[in-house]
C-alpha cells in the first residue's frame, strides 16, 4: 500500500541512510557505478552504503577513489561512510580532502571528523594545522576530531 508509513531502517552502524545499499553486486562494480558520472546519485549514493557494508580494503580504496565525483554532496557522503568505518586505509585520503583548501567546506568538515572517528594518532598534526582555518565550520570539526583523537588516546570506553 502507498499509504502505508515505513519505518526508516537503522544501518548496522547506527544511522538512517538515504539510501539503502545494495543487494547484488561486487567491489569493482560498485567502484565501476560510483565513478560513473552518468549514473543517478541515488544509485551512487546506494553504492556508498554498499561498499561501507562490505568492509574490506578494497571497498574502503574504491570508497576513496570516489572523491574523484564533481558532486561535493556524494565527496562529504563518502567522507562520512569512511568515518563510519574507521578503516586506517582511509587517513592518507581524508588528510588530503581536509588540506585541499579549494575543496568543498563540508567535504573538509566531514574529513575532519572522519579522521576523529577513526581515533589514529597521526591525524593529530593536520588537524591542528586547520583549527585557524578560516571557515569555521571545518575549524570547529578539527576541534571536535582532536577531542575525539584524545579521548581514543586516553582509552576511553567510547559508546557509539
Amino acid at each position: 500500500m502507498r499509504n502505508e508509513k515505513r519505518t526508516p531502517r537503522v544501518s548496522e552502524f547506527g544511522s538512517v541512510d538515504p539510501a539503502p545499499p545494495l543487494s547484488i553486486g561486487d567491489v569493482e562494480s560498485w567502484r565501476t557505478t560510483l565513478l560513473d558520472d552518468n549514473k543517478k546519485m541515488f544509485e551512487k549514493m546506494r553504492v556508498v552504503f554498499s561498499l561501507r557494508n562490505n568492509r574490506s580494503p578494497k571497498a574502503v580504496m574504491a570508497l576513496c577513489d570516489g572523491f574523484r565525483s564533481n558532486s561535493a554532496l556524494l565527496r562529504h557522503e563518502i567522507a562520512y561512510v569512511l568515518g563510519q568505518m574507521q578503516d586506517k586505509l582511509a587517513i592518507p585520503t581524508l588528510i588530503e580532502r581536509l588540506s585541499d583548501v579549494s575543496e568543498h567546506i563540508m567535504v573538509r568538515h566531514e574529513a575532519a571528523e572522519a579522521l576523529g572517528a577513526i581515533g589514529e594518532q597521526r591525524a593529530k598534526i593536520v588537524l591542528e594545522r586547520f583549527l585557524t582555518d578560516p571557515n569555521p565550520e571545518v575549524a570547529e570539526s578539527c576541534e571536535v576530531a582532536l577531542d575525539l583523537l584524545e579521548l581514543c588516546a586516553n582509552n576511553e570506553k567510547i559508546e557509539w
